[in-house]
């Protein structure tokens, strides 16, 4: 790492932990050997991504950014590039299980997103474990169509998501495609993502995220907050790049690791979507198609 980079960054880690410390004493930095870290921890229950731009690898970055503690479960495999998925070998939904009854065993997590969890088998499976280990505060980012409108997952699968998981979420983020899915409305103008989120809401979980990173014009990158009494437009400044590879699970993950560190669910989304917005800013150009965006965009020179 560049020794100027290398200074920026670790002073930021330091006004962060600082901050944290102040508030909540949940990050302390390691100044010396007697010193310990107490760190809050998450846990991710998604599929890998090759490519490094999303899935897992996008959810730990996140968390490694926020000074939380990752912990994971794999459901699937991925053979992907910035130019898209090749392969897909699902695990056996006994071996998610077992990843994560194996992690909560042993260390305490302070919450819990899920993304791909790619078939009905895994779907029941970790709904299961949700409900019987009590992983909450729950983020549910259901991965089931991409931001270009290609179905991930059959109807079956679809159907349980809606059934078991969606109504053990604390907030279920769906992109504009996976709205339609969930709630059975064609979306194209801002009274249509309140009301997808409003049907959503029906479902069960205690919030709804409707995304709009992929409605067209004004409207992308507006989101909708539903929590059963304040429905909110959410606003960025939109940023201009083709590399947003990994911005469904990097705005999940940037969540659920500030809900580990404490914030509540309204913060948690707004410094969530304040992360998303630089790290694109900050978008790799790397590959022959859409790259990731900048996880650690303090690093990277300008």
């Amino acid at each position: 790492m560049n020794h100027k980079f290398k200074i920026l960054w670790l002073s930021l880690l330091k006004m962060n932990n600082q901050q944290r410390t102040k508030d909540k004493g949940l990050c302390v930095l390691m100044t010396n050997d007697k010193t310990q870290s107490r760190v809050s921890v998450a846990l991710t229950i998604a599929g890998s991504d090759s490519g490094g731009g999303a899935g897992i690898q996008a959810d730990l970055k996140t968390f490694a950014f926020h000074c939380v503690h990752g912990t994971s479960a794999l459901t699937c495999v991925t053979s992907q590039n910035t130019q898209g998925v090749t392969r897909v070998d699902a695990l056996p939904a006994a071996a998610v299980v077992a990843q994560i009854e194996t992690v909560v065993d042993d260390i305490s997590v302070q919450a819990t997103k899920t993304g791909m969890l790619l078939n009905s088998e895994i779907i029941q499976a970790v709904a299961s474990q949700v409900k019987r280990l009590i992983l909450n505060p729950l983020v549910v980012d259901p991965v089931m169509v991409s931001r270009t409108g290609d179905q991930l997952i059959d109807d079956d699968a679809v159907a349980l998501l809606r059934e078991v998981l969606i109504p053990l979420a604390t907030i279920v983020t769906p992109n504009r495609y996976e709205s339609q899915l969930l709630s059975g409305l064609e979306i194209h103008t801002l009274d249509d993502m309140r009301e997808a989120a409003q049907r959503i809401y029906k479902l069960g979980a205690k919030a709804v995220l409707v995304k709009g990173g992929a409605m067209a014009g004004s409207l992308r990158g507006v989101d909708v907050w539903f929590d059963g009494s304040e429905l909110l437009t959410l606003t960025t400044v939109p940023v201009e790049t083709a590399n947003n590879h990994g911005t469904g699970c990097t705005l999940s993950s940037a969540i659920a690791a500030n809900l580990a560190l404490g914030k509540d669910l309204h913060s948690a989304v707004r410094l969530a979507k304040d992360y998303v917005t630089t790290a694109l800013t900050y978008a790799l150009d790397i590959g022959q198609g859409s790259g990731p965006v900048g996880h650690f965009f303090p690093v990277l020179p300008s």
